[in-house]
């Protein structure tokens, strides 16, 4: 009987373990009364075409062609892979929390996902899933610089230490690239590919929003979260800035 009882009791508390550990790792401060921000990030101008970029080497692994990444637009002109953030954090003291896993892969000659942020001092763990040599060579200017070779396989680990938005590219497949935002707060987000977003447990106040796209620069946007309402925006980027 006290077997059972103490096996129940471990697998009870397993699972209490697991459940805090999920808790931790959503990366988001729970605040009493918070709201969420929610919204569209869309595209400000005529319909684009679709950009390929010419794939020339190791076609067996890379393929031919593959779509460009730098300005995804959907049929409805959201826009994807745009980074949703509050300029500044709310005036709260965060609980601290188990660092965030953050994984940027490389699958047929392509960095998935394309953009990703991530916390300082958080680990971003660099995959290489391809049959191919990669190197992974960034073009920091807060934090070091790195240019390191990356076989099949391997592993590599960087944490990066200031807030600082990031291009990683691959020497030698030269169309490859990739963006590691470092955000000094939790308060961000990716676009979809229909350019919604959602920001979670933003307590009611008045808020700059930041916008950074790769290829449109950075706008913001004043709010206001209401209380028991929260936010919903729509947030028009332009193309002026586009060659």
């Amino acid at each position: 009987m006290y077997y059972l009882t103490n096996l129940s009791w471990c697998r009870k508390s397993r699972l209490f373990y697991v459940l805090l550990l999920a808790a931790w790792n959503a990366g988001s401060p729970q605040i009493l009364g918070a709201e969420t921000i929610k919204g569209t990030v869309r595209f400000a101008g005529p319909t684009l075409q679709q950009k390929t970029i010419s794939r020339t080497i190791d076609q067996y692994i890379c393929g031919k062609e593959k779509p460009a990444e730098d300005l995804i637009v959907s049929d409805d002109k959201g826009l994807r892979n745009a980074v949703v953030s509050l300029a500044k954090a709310p005036g709260l003291e965060l609980k601290e929390t188990v660092p965030a896993v953050v994984e940027l892969d490389q699958k047929e000659c392509t960095f998935v996902p394309h953009v990703v942020v991530t916390p300082i001092d958080s680990p971003v763990l660099f995959l290489n899933t391809d049959r191919l040599l990669h190197n992974l060579h960034s073009t920091s200017k807060s934090n070091p610089r790195f240019n390191r070779a990356q076989p099949k396989g391997r592993t590599i680990q960087i944490v990066f230490k200031v807030p600082e938005i990031i291009q990683i590219e691959c020497d030698l497949h030269t169309w490859m690239s990739a963006w590691v935002v470092v955000s000094d707060h939790p308060f961000y987000t990716v676009t979809t590919e229909r350019g919604e977003f959602v920001l979670d447990n933003v307590p009611p106040g008045s808020y700059t929003l930041r916008i950074w796209q790769e290829s449109l620069g950075t706008i913001t946007k004043e709010i206001t979260v209401a209380p028991k309402v929260g936010a919903d925006v729509t947030i028009e980027m332009s193309a002026a800035k586009l060659p």
